[in-house]
């Protein structure tokens, strides 16, 4: 089969023809139909996530259809079109696993990262890691659900009741965030890069109350705000933003230096937190949600073998939504 191969962090990634992969008792193997391009990816190409395998064929938010199953699989039939999530293996028996937060399992395993993923034309994955897909997406529409949609869902699930929030960086994640906050009659304030007027305008049609330069104060103090750009001086940004009492939301898996900031702005019992990874409770309760809202994903298709112009642009900030690959044959 063809795969898009990364060596080395530092270099790009390139075609080329490897085995096919074969399930282990407890997989499923996938005929990828498509694979969005997210951000985390770039984080591994450029090494900036430390200790992928290598080689690794990238790409976490993966659909695709089933061709075979492992001897240990009974829920999963031939031909059912499946989701494959960045979270791709857990030890399920630590304290986390247990309790609920397999997100944390020190022992975990993930997609296009440990495990070989979607920029190719098959892949295997855990069967427990797997999720049908609502029949109202097609498969290019479905891709970014898998790690925009999860992760936005699980940032906006620790912001809580929040009425007015901020979003940080407008890129895939936030735009499926901002439909379902429309959707809950909530308040949305888009901050972006400087300057940014396509992804502004971009926030606007997606039903912003305001938007606005990062570098500046929203009109109205935000009961909680996401940041989505890997950038660390929005965290004194946002924490000014917020009132007293509020949450600032630390949505990427990698993020530059948080620059040194007066206590002040933290004081009067604001919090700030992280999102780790994803759990499978959160794909269940985000894909029985988002067809009642009903989540649509801009988005733009490239072949696999433009792997790295997609890379390219996303490094560059020229997106608009997300970007899916298809496999060239």
């Amino acid at each position: 089969m063809q795969a898009m191969v990364l060596d080395k962090p530092g270099q790009a990634v390139h075609m080329r023809s490897v085995l096919r992969p074969e399930p282990a008792p407890d997989q499923l193997l996938i005929k990828i139909a498509a694979c969005a391009v997210c951000r985390t990816d770039l984080h591994i190409v450029d090494g900036e996530l430390p200790n992928p395998k290598l080689p690794i064929i990238p790409g976490h938010e993966i659909v695709g259809r089933v061709v075979s199953c492992g001897i240990n699989v009974h829920n999963f039939a031939i031909g059912e079109r499946i989701g494959i999530p960045w979270l791709g293996w857990t030890c399920g028996h630590c304290r986390y696993c247990r309790n609920g937060h397999e997100n944390l399992c020190a022992k975990a395993k993930f997609t296009g990262y440990q495990i070989d993923g979607g920029y190719a034309e098959y892949t295997v994955a855990d069967a427990r890691y797997c999720f049908r897909i609502p029949e109202i997406y097609d498969d290019v529409e479905a891709a970014p659900l898998l790690c925009a949609g999860l992760i936005g869902y699980r940032a906006l699930k620790m912001a809580g009741n929040a009425d007015r929030i901020g979003i940080y960086g407008f890129g895939a994640a936030a735009h499926i965030v901002a439909q379902i906050l429309r959707y809950q009659g909530r308040k949305l304030f888009a901050l972006t890069r400087p300057g940014d007027v396509a992804a502004q305008d971009f926030a606007s049609k997606m039903g912003a109350a305001w938007v606005g330069d990062s570098d500046t104060m929203p009109p109205e103090e935000l009961d909680a705000a996401i940041i989505f750009a890997p950038i660390g001086a929005l965290v004194p940004a946002a924490l000014r933003a917020i009132h007293p009492g509020g949450i600032v939301i630390c949505g990427g898996i990698h993020m530059s230096d948080i620059p040194a900031f007066p206590y002040d702005i933290l004081w009067r019992e604001k919090q700030l937190v992280s999102v780790a990874n994803l759990t499978r409770q959160d794909a269940v309760e985000f894909l029985a949600l988002a067809p009642k809202v009903p989540v649509r994903v801009t988005t733009e298709s490239l072949p696999l073998s433009q792997t790295d112009i997609a890379l390219m642009r996303l490094r560059e900030g020229k997106l608009t939504g997300a970007v899916v690959l298809i496999p060239d044959c």
